[in-house]
């Protein structure tokens, strides 16, 4: 018998679990709890801001108003009005223009990553694109403000450059990193058999990814559109400084306009807690889930669709 075997002393260690079980139960015991605690956080963060916002649905809240009026007031001291159509017209207005900006370049900048590029050339891009994701929501609005407002203003010829345009644009440049990552991440969990397989029939590199890859990665690809929208809807400080911040319906790409996250982040800190316009701002939070939550649940019901009919 080998010296290195360990041999009990009694019968109690048989029994007696040694240090790698416990090491093993801690881990696993961290690794759920890590998991389980952002789903908390969330519904902690749902459960306080309807809280907030709940007596003002209950008590105050005009339906026909809210939603359908472009006088936001909930300062005035003759009759506070709370109208959010010109919020929601200009949050829609920035994130239908972002969209369309950050959606080709990011996809096609996860395409030549993941697919073409080699090497040296694919580390460095990478690299460069996760930096560009950790930028500052704020510096971005120092670009806007800064950078982007004279250039559009002299460009264009109009008299403001703090627009629907400008922070279109901005917000396509933010949303686009991390689309790419996340895209790149889909192309890369395609297996290489599908590649091997499309080569081996005489295709070329544009044919493999067109028409094997792209469809495979299809699901992922969604799912950083998804999140680039997100990230459009959702931002605050890049809004607020490139925007313009006025109540207005857009009818052009140069109005200014105000979106309902930068109201928030504006307003909040002026308000009187418990007070009419402290609860209508965190009904607006309660919006912004509610809205994310469809966007959400539209993109799984597309998804489980589109898994049905290929079994069917």
């Amino acid at each position: 018998m080998s010296s290195d075997v360990r041999v009990p002393r009694d019968a109690s260690d048989l029994d007696r679990p040694d240090a790698a079980w416990f090491w093993d139960k801690l881990v696993a015991l961290l690794v759920f709890v890590g998991g389980i605690s952002g789903i908390v956080f969330v519904i902690g963060i749902f459960v306080f801001i309807t809280k907030e916002g709940l007596g003002f649905i209950t008590e105050t809240m005009d339906v026909g108003e809210f939603f359908g009026s472009v006088n936001w007031r909930p300062t005035s001291a003759h009759r506070p009005t709370y109208g959010i159509l010109a919020l929601l017209a200009g949050t829609a207005s920035v994130t239908a223009l972002a969209t369309p900006i950050s959606v080709p370049f990011s996809l096609a900048a996860a395409i030549y990553i993941g697919e073409f590029a080699s090497g040296k050339v694919r580390e460095t891009l990478k690299v460069l694109v996760e930096l560009l994701a950790a930028i500052p929501s704020v510096v971005w609005g120092f670009i806007g403000f800064s950078i982007m407002n004279p250039m559009i203003r002299d460009t264009f010829d109009v008299p403001v450059g703090l627009c629907v345009l400008n922070a279109g644009i901005i917000l396509g440049l933010m949303a686009a990193p991390i689309m790419t990552t996340i895209a790149e991440d889909a192309l890369k969990a395609v297996p290489d058999g599908f590649r091997e397989a499309a080569e081996a029939m005489g295709a070329t590199r544009w044919q493999v990814v067109r028409r094997v890859v792209l469809p495979a990665a299809k699901n992922g690809l969604v799912a950083a559109v998804l999140l680039g929208v997100g990230r459009g809807f959702g931002e605050t400080m890049a809004v607020l400084m490139a925007s313009g911040h006025s109540i207005n319906v857009p009818t052009s790409p140069f109005d200014s306009v105000r979106a309902l996250t930068a109201t928030i982040a504006a307003e909040l800190g002026e308000t009187v807690s418990g007070s009419d316009h402290y609860r209508v701002l965190f009904t607006l939070g309660i919006l912004l889930f509610a809205v994310t939550f469809v966007i959400n649940l539209t993109a799984d019901v597309v998804v489980r669709g589109r898994r049905r009919k290929r079994r069917a």
